[in-house]
């Protein structure tokens, strides 16, 4: 099926891509504090794509950056919906580091002064925004209006979580608690992304790339999950999963968890354009 092919050289490429970029990457000094080449791996797999398919790639960027032709304009709940999306991300943080906190004994220990690190805060929120979006383009704003042309979003958007923690195949070089953490993670920011950004027909890589960033710099600053340890993964992945219930009950109270789906379409927004 043709849409099978195109999520298959998407993934491939993407995989592949990243991790050639991630061998290249000391060469370039390019810090990997400030952006990791890696995730320009899924904007290289919507490029393949492109080229394989030209005459498909508009309709399923559309609304990546500019509105689509069939928006009638913005609805009443919009902005207030990105508003809660953007907020949804610190919401995840302070969840996670709160938690953390309290079981750790020692939480403040793992809070970072920006003024601390190697490198230009401001150079890394811009670096970091840039490499989320190299991310985002290929799994929200490419791979998940793909999927929904033949499933639900709720459906739709596990897929990509899944497929999307499976990327980060250096996950499963740690201990399997830690990868179980990570994967719960992905699914349930992907779960709430995908009911977010259901319907949405503009500035969908800003929404979701600006989501990402806000997740990864709080990461930096509040969290030492990065050295293997077990117990900020868990937290992180529960911390995730409790900020998705929400958007999952919206979703079911506005009778929008899984409509049907004509084949080969991507769905128009429920309850008016947003």
């Amino acid at each position: 099926m043709p849409w099978k092919a195109e999520a298959g050289v998407l993934l491939a490429v993407a995989l592949l891509g990243a991790g050639a970029l991630g061998a290249v990457q000391p060469a370039t000094g390019v810090p990997t504090e400030v952006v990791q080449l890696t995730q320009f791996g899924p904007a290289a797999g919507v490029l393949a794509v492109a080229l394989l398919w030209p005459e498909r790639i508009r309709a399923r960027l559309a609304g990546t950056v500019r509105a689509r032709r069939d928006t009638a304009g913005a609805g009443p709940g919009r902005n207030r919906a990105d508003l809660l999306l953007l907020l949804t991300a610190p919401l995840i943080i302070a969840l996670a580091a709160g938690a953390y906190a309290l079981l750790d004994g020692d939480g403040d220990a793992r809070l970072t002064d920006p003024r601390s690190l190697a490198h230009p805060f401001a150079l890394i929120v811009l670096a970091q925004l840039i490499g989320a979006c190299g991310e985002e383009l290929g799994w929200r704003c490419y791979l998940q209006p793909l999927l929904r042309t033949r499933f639900g979003p709720l459906t739709a958007s596990a897929a990509v979580g899944l497929l999307w923690g499976c990327w980060h195949v250096q996950v499963f070089a740690q201990r399997p608690a830690y990868a179980a953490g990570f994967l719960l993670g992905t699914v349930a920011m992907s779960v709430l992304l995908g009911l977010a950004l259901e319907g949405v027909r503009a500035h969908r890589l800003l929404l979701a790339g600006g989501f990402h960033t806000l997740v990864n710099l709080g990461m930096l600053l509040t969290m030492d999950e990065e050295d293997g340890t077990v117990l900020p993964m868990a937290l992180f992945g529960g911390a995730c999963l409790l900020a998705a219930v929400p958007w999952v009950l919206r979703a079911r109270r506005d009778g929008d968890l899984e409509p049907s789906v004509a084949p080969g379409r991507i769905p128009a927004a429920p309850h008016g354009a947003r």
